[in-house]
């Protein structure tokens, strides 16, 4: 069984990831997510949401699941992988003072996971003014450092030119995130979460129904293909892609699985007896998804 793959929420108090996590619930683009925060208190799911709860774990409408790890979460990862149904994602939702990258290393502990992405909420409004706050700073620093995918929020409340300076210095902080605005935590989930590879056929058919703000288009792959040259073009931050994921052709007739987040690339094998063409999925923001870049790229990988 393939491993599951995880997204580790980060940030800083208020920045959003509660309202990320019940975005995510909400519009899980049919995915079985699963939900582990330290205590229920820290992350009310919506009321509307909850379908029953138990003592240590409340389910949640569309099949998703929200577990209580306390001080245990190595022994709450292995009760996971016993469910049935089995979770499509799963979800780690950090305290605002926990260094989500101490989280995501735990995974490394356990068979049957994979970490598919760092996710860091910040304040648009505030957190410039508390990284140099000298008791919170190396706290959200070291958060940001982390970082895959900075989801600047609340972006609402500041003016372009404030949220213009605050990116260019999150692009410091986080040097190996893409930086994506955003306002009440909304972003689609095909943005911030990994798809399961066999979804990823269906994708020209997809209706990205909460995308505003996000440019996606689905690229046809037919020729034979460097899936590893691939992959390194589209995260290329010269292309801008904040994502890219898909199905590549390769010399040998079968097929290969290409995931990118920030300037981070996988290639895997597809799944077992997959067939059928090729194709790519890219997620930018409006007006920089250079459609002639990504198939210029897909052809010179065809021709290496």
């Amino acid at each position: 069984m393939a491993p599951l793959p995880v997204t580790v929420i980060g940030g800083y108090l208020g920045a959003g990831k509660t309202t990320l996590v019940n975005h995510l619930l909400r519009h899980p683009e049919g995915r079985r997510l699963a939900v582990l925060v330290n205590e229920f208190g820290d992350l009310p799911i919506d009321a509307d949401l909850i379908e029953r709860r138990d003592e240590d774990m409340i389910a949640i409408a569309g099949g998703c699941v929200c577990c209580s790890y306390g001080s245990d979460l190595i022994e709450a990862l292995e009760r996971l992988l016993t469910l049935d149904p089995r979770p499509d994602h799963l979800l780690i939702e950090a305290s605002g003072v926990a260094l989500p990258g101490g989280i995501a290393s735990s995974l490394t502990l356990l068979m049957g996971y994979r970490l598919d992405a760092v996710l860091v909420l910040a304040d648009a409004e505030t957190i410039r003014a508390r990284a140099a706050d000298r008791y919170l700073g190396d706290t959200i620093a070291r958060q940001l450092s982390d970082a895959d995918l900075v989801l600047l929020n609340k972006a609402d409340l500041v003016s372009s030119d404030y949220l213009a300076e605050t990116g260019e210095w999150l692009a410091g902080a986080s040097p190996r995130a893409r930086i994506v605005t955003t306002t009440n935590a909304a972003p689609p989930a095909d943005l911030v979460l990994g798809i399961a590879a066999e979804r990823l056929p269906a994708y020209e058919h997809a209706h990205y129904h909460h995308s505003a703000g996000y440019d996606t288009a689905s690229f046809p792959v037919t020729a034979p293909a460097d899936a590893e040259a691939l992959a390194r073009a589209l995260a290329d931050p010269a292309l801008e892609l904040l994502r890219a994921k898909g199905f590549v052709p390769v010399a040998d007739g079968t097929l290969r699985t290409i995931q990118t987040v920030a300037q981070r690339w996988s290639v895997s094998a597809a799944p077992a007896g997959l067939a059928g063409p090729g194709r790519l999925v890219a997620i930018a923001l409006p007006g920089r998804l250079d459609r002639q870049a990504i198939l210029r790229a897909i052809k010179a990988a065809s021709a290496a």
